[in-house]
């Protein structure tokens, strides 16, 4: 590296030598970071360049930290219904403190195994902000203000996203929690009010409510998570209304006024009736926004879309010859294990393979208790595309494993082509949906039928077994009727 002192910019970009690379990865993402060992196993030489997570969001602020403090809530749950299994509880009390010890000791090992995996394949992470000053060539300022330009035969943009703040009258003058700010509290907050019944703010409000907070969840659409079938939906409203969770669908944010951490009030506007609601914090767990803002993507030739995401086509080729895009920033579901998906189409495409993004399948698991599993057609979509199907669905009273742990609430359900075998989605409302709906997606990888379930031995007693029982139960109507998509 090369370091110069009293130098002006211009002087000390001209007086710079460009380090030259195989790859020069912009953002250390999962799927990134998993680019940036394999290649660098492979002997190409490479440079990932990140602000300051050492593996981006996931292992950091986002999907196992939020897992983490999620587990946390469930075993404070449990204490809570203890008496129920028979076990005395006395003196019960939740140290957010050392919940938050729990989960950052939790990052800080993972820090340290991924910076061992970077040293043990040879990859180099760089600490810095990085930009475009030309093709495929990045000038990064480090912390103590010196500067490097790299280039590289190929880069990859792995920038990601952030939270993104809706346009509501006193919102940002109220400072309010995202999920970044949520996993760091280190009190448990006296009222929170959410914004938002998507994915982030049904997990945070449900361990914040069996932490002890009292939880107002406040949705625009008329349902909980609106994409879901209403069976889904309702089964959702359910779960929070009967965990002490205040939901109000239909709301529309008028205003916001005080300060999350000391007094906040929002004002909105639900079903044609203005109503006020105070807390002592508020959390924003709405939309994304594309990482894609100052980072000199006009120098490298690379476009982005009308929503601010890099356009890229199936291969996730960008609009500039040897520069790729993963991840969130290019639009891709926004989830890590697609991110990791998607550098396993970039490693195809650049290793004389031909794999697209088009066409995969898209899991999901919603960490919520019970899980909310799904993998392939919901019955909304099918519908929506005109797809007749067979329903099988059975309630998780029926698995007799979850009545060993009393924990039967949910449901499984499974669409399967009208005159064939074939398992078109699957859906799990359930303690540990989503390992019951991984066990389905291998077989619908593998094309098995439906009735390799139905016929398979599955051990006794495991919530697996209830695939076992969902596929030997009889499908749609008790009346026999086919569902199809015309109904």
């Amino acid at each position: 590296m090369n370091i110069v002192e009293d130098v002006a910019p211009d002087q000390l970009r001209k007086d710079m030598k460009v380090e030259e690379y195989d790859f020069v990865i912009l953002g250390g993402g999962t799927g990134s970071t998993i680019a940036a060992w394999t290649f660098a196993k492979q002997g190409q030489r490479v440079a990932v360049v990140d602000r300051k997570y050492i593996g981006g969001s996931c292992p950091n602020i986002a999907c196992l930290p939020s897992k983490n403090i999620i587990h946390s809530a469930k075993v404070a749950w449990s204490v809570r219904s203890s008496e129920d299994f028979g076990i005395a509880k006395e003196g019960f009390t939740v140290d957010m403190a050392k919940v938050r010890g729990r989960k950052r000791k939790m990052v800080s090992g993972l820090n340290d195994m991924y910076l061992d995996i970077y040293k043990q394949t040879g990859a180099q992470l760089i600490f810095g902000s990085g930009r475009f000053i030309a093709p495929r060539t990045l000038e990064v300022t480090l912390s103590d203000g010196t500067r490097r330009e790299l280039r590289g035969t190929n880069v990859i943009i792995s920038t990601g996203t952030r939270a993104a703040l809706p346009p509501v009258p006193g919102l940002i003058d109220a400072k309010p929690l995202t999920h970044v700010e949520a996993l760091e509290l280190g009190e448990v907050p006296k009222h929170l009010l959410v914004l938002g019944g998507g994915y982030v703010g049904l997990e945070l409000a449900q361990a914040m409510r069996r932490f002890g907070s009292k939880v107002s969840l406040i949705e625009h659409n008329r349902h909980l998570v609106d994409r879901e079938d209403e069976d889904v939906t309702e089964a959702l409203r359910c779960l929070f209304q009967d965990e002490g969770v205040d939901i109000l669908l239909n709301a529309q944010i008028r205003r916001i006024s005080g300060k999350s951490g000391e007094s906040v009030k929002v004002l909105l506007e639900q079903n044609g009736v203005e109503r006020a609601i105070e807390g002592s914090h508020l959390l924003v767990t709405g939309g994304r926004t594309p990482n894609t803002e100052g980072i000199g993507l006009e120098l490298a030739g690379v476009e982005v879309t009308d929503r601010g995401y890099i356009k890229v086509n199936e291969r996730l080729q960008t609009t500039a010859p040897g520069v790729w895009a993963i991840g969130e920033v290019a639009g891709s579901p926004q989830f890590t294990h697609i991110s990791i998906d998607d550098f396993r189409v970039v490693h195809s495409n650049l290793t004389g393979g031909n794999r697209v993004t088009t066409g995969r399948q898209v899991p999901f698991c919603l960490f919520t208790d019970p899980e909310l599993a799904r993998v392939g057609l919901s019955e909304k979509e099918a519908k929506a595309r005109g797809i007749p199907y067979r329903l099988f669905k059975i309630p998780m009273e029926q698995v007799l494993r979850a009545r060993t742990l009393s924990e039967t609430r949910g449901f499984l359900k499974a669409l399967v082509e009208i005159n064939g075998e074939h398992i078109l989605g699957f859906t799990a409302f359930a303690v540990e949906g989503g390992e019951i709906m991984s066990s389905v997606q291998v077989a619908m990888i593998a094309g098995l039928p439906y009735t390799a379930f139905r016929d398979a031995i599955l051990t006794h007693p495991t919530l697996a077994e209830g695939l076992g029982a969902l596929f030997s139960s009889e499908p749609t109507t008790r009346n026999q009727r086919v569902r199809t998509a015309t109904q």
